[in-house]
C-alpha cells in the first residue's frame, strides 16, 4: 500500500482553526455508510494491537512467574509478582487518564503512535531489570503506555468503523488481547525450556517479544489517517473531508449528496463540560459504565494475573510449562468475542451485555467450588477457566464498546480512559496482590472467597445492565450521544 493512500492530517498543536464558527457536515452518515474495505482491515490491524500487547505482557508476566521467582539476579517472592502485576494495572490507569486527555485535545493519531512509543521502551527496559524495584518501575510504565493506548484505539476504531459493523468490531478487537496471550505463553514454553538458555536469560529475551511486535506495527500506523470525526469537531471540516474522500475511494464507494448532515457550533470543550455531561446528562449512563467496568477488572486482573502461581502451588505445575495451560485458556477468552461479537449488533447491546456478564458470574461461581472441593486437577481447572472466559470475555469487550459509544464525541477518548481508570483502581489493582497473599496462605477456600467475590460483582453488572443499559446497536455516535458542539 503506497504512503499517500490516505491522506495523514497532522494537526497543529491547538488543534483547531479560529475562524470556524458553524459547521455543516454529511461526514459521519458517509462513514456508516460505507461496506466494509480494504481501510477497515488496515485500520483493525495497525490500531487493534494495542490488545495482543497487552494480552502478550499480562501473559508474559504470569507465564514467566516461575523463573522470576528463580532468577539469580531478582528472586522474586509471590507477594512480589501480585504487586508488580498491581502496578502494571496502577500505571495503565495513570497512563489512560494522562493520554486520553491529550488525545481528546491533540488527536487520535498523534497519541496512538506516543503511546506505543511509551511501550515499546518500556517493556523493551524490562528485560534489563536487576531487582524488585526496577522490574515493578518498568512494569508501571508499561501498563501506562498500555493505559494510553487503550483511550486512543478504541476512540478511533469506533469513529472510523460503519455502524453497523461496530459492535462486532469493537469486540473482536478487544478479544484479540489473547492472541497476544497465546504469543506470550508460547514464547514462554520456548524461552524458558530447561538448558536451552541461563536462568537469568530466558525471561528476559520473553519480554523483548513484545517491543519486536510493536516496533512492526509502529511503521504501519503510518499509513492510518485523523478521525474525520475528530477533525470536523476541531473546525477542520476541509481536513475531515479530504480524508473521508480518500476512505471512500479505498472502499470503492461514490459519495451520494443528500446523505444526513448534522450542524455543529466549533468550540473548546474544558472538564467542566466533562464532569456536567457525565453526572448531570448522563448520570445513569456513567454509573452503569462504572460498574461494567469494575467488574471485569477485579473478575479478569484478579483471575489471569495470578492464574500461574495457582498452577504451581496447588498442582505443581513446573515454570517452563505454564504456557501450554494459558493456551487452551487463551483460545477460549478469544473464541468468544469472535462468535458472540455478531449478537451484539442483531440481538442487541442490552441483552448480550446481560447474558454474557451473569453466564460469566454463573460459571466462575460453580468452578470456584469445584476447586475449593479439590474435584478439579490442573487440566480441568484450566478447561473450566476457557469456558469461564469464553463469555468473561465478550463480556470484558463489551464494557470498552459501551463506554465509548455512551459519551460524545469530543470527549470520547477521556470517557474511556475515566471509566477505565475508576473501573481498574476499584476492581483490578487490588486483586492481583490480593489473590497473591491469598495464594501465598495455601488455603483452596481463602482462594474461593476471592473467586465467590468476582462471580458477585458480574451478576450485580448484569442486573445493572438490564436496568440502565444503552440500545446503541446499529446507531450512528451522534444519534447514540449528542455532540457536545452540535448546534441548537
Amino acid at each position: 500500500m503506497a504512503a499517500d493512500a490516505i491522506p495523514v492530517c497532522v494537526v497543529p498543536a491547538d488543534g483547531r482553526d479560529p475562524e470556524a464558527t458553524l459547521i455543516e457536515t454529511d461526514i459521519p452518515a458517509r462513514l456508516d455508510a460505507l461496506g466494509w474495505g480494504r481501510f477497515h482491515t488496515l485500520l483493525v490491524v495497525a490500531l487493534g494491537i494495542t490488545w495482543i500487547l497487552d494480552g502478550l505482557e499480562v501473559t508474559l508476566a504470569g507465564a514467566v512467574s516461575g523463573a522470576l521467582k528463580a532468577s539469580p539476579s531478582l528472586r522474586l517472592t509471590d507477594a512480589e509478582i501480585g504487586l508488580s502485576a498491581s502496578l502494571y494495572v496502577a500505571g495503565a490507569v495513570s497512563g489512560a487518564l494522562l493520554f486520553g486527555w491529550l488525545t481528546d485535545r491533540y488527536g487520535r493519531r498523534r497519541l496512538f503512535n506516543v503511546t506505543l512509543g511509551v511501550y515499546l521502551l518500556a517493556t523493551a527496559a524490562t528485560a534489563f531489570s536487576t531487582d524488585f524495584w526496577t522490574f515493578a518501575i518498568f512494569r508501571m510504565l508499561t501498563g501506562a503506555g498500555i493505559g494510553g493506548e487503550y483511550a486512543a484505539i478504541n476512540s478511533a476504531i469506533q469513529e472510523f468503523v460503519p455502524a453497523r459493523h461496530r459492535g462486532r468490531t469493537d469486540l473482536v478487537v478487544n478479544g484479540s488481547f489473547w492472541i497476544g496471550a497465546a504469543l506470550g505463553a508460547a514464547g514462554a514454553v520456548v524461552l524458558l525450556e530447561p538448558g536451552r538458555f541461563a536462568p537469568d536469560v530466558g525471561w528476559r529475551l520473553a519480554f523483548g517479544i513484545g517491543a519486536a511486535l510493536g516496533l512492526a506495527i509502529l511503521w504501519l500506523r503510518r499509513f492510518v489517517p485523523e478521525s474525520p470525526r475528530w477533525l470536523m469537531t476541531h473546525g477542520r471540516v476541509a481536513d475531515a473531508e479530504h480524508v473521508t474522500a480518500a476512505i471512500e475511494r479505498m472502499c470503492g464507494a461514490t459519495y451520494a449528496p443528500g446523505a444526513a448532515r448534522i450542524a455543529l457550533v466549533h468550540r473548546r470543550i474544558g472538564l467542566l463540560d466533562v464532569a456536567r455531561t457525565l453526572f448531570r446528562t448522563y448520570p445513569q449512563r456513567s454509573l452503569h459504565a462504572l460498574v461494567l467496568m469494575a467488574s471485569q477488572a477485579f473478575f479478569y486482573n484478579a483471575i489471569f494475573f495470578t492464574y500461574a502461581l495457582v498452577l504451581g502451588r496447588f498442582f505443581a505445575v513446573p515454570a517452563e510449562a505454564i504456557g501450554l495451560y494459558i493456551l487452551p485458556f487463551a483460545a477460549g477468552n478469544f473464541l468468544g468475542p469472535l462468535l458472540l461479537g455478531p449478537l451484539f449488533d442483531i440481538v442487541g447491546r442490552k441483552p448480550m451485555i446481560a447474558i454474557t456478564y451473569a453466564a460469566s458470574g454463573l460459571l466462575l461461581a460453580l468452578t470456584a467450588a469445584l476447586f475449593v472441593d479439590g474435584v478439579l486437577g490442573a487440566t480441568g481447572l484450566t478447561l473450566a477457566w476457557s469456558v469461564v472466559f469464553f463469555f468473561a470475555s465478550a463480556a470484558a469487550s463489551s464494557a470498552y464498546l459501551t463506554v465509548g459509544e455512551s459519551f460524545p464525541l469530543e470527549m470520547r477518548a477521556l470517557a474511556i480512559a475515566v471509566f477505565y481508570a475508576f473501573g481498574t483502581a476499584l476492581g483490578g489493582i487490588v486483586g492481583p496482590w490480593l489473590f497473591g497473599v491469598l495464594i501465598g496462605t495455601g488455603e483452596r477456600a481463602a482462594i474461593g472467597w476471592g473467586y465467590g467475590f468476582g462471580a458477585a460483582l458480574m451478576l450485580v453488572a448484569a442486573a445493572v445492565t438490564i436496568r440502565l443499559g444503552v440500545a446503541a446497536e446499529r446507531r450512528p455516535l451522534e444519534d447514540v450521544a449528542r455532540p457536545l458542539s452540535a448546534a441548537e
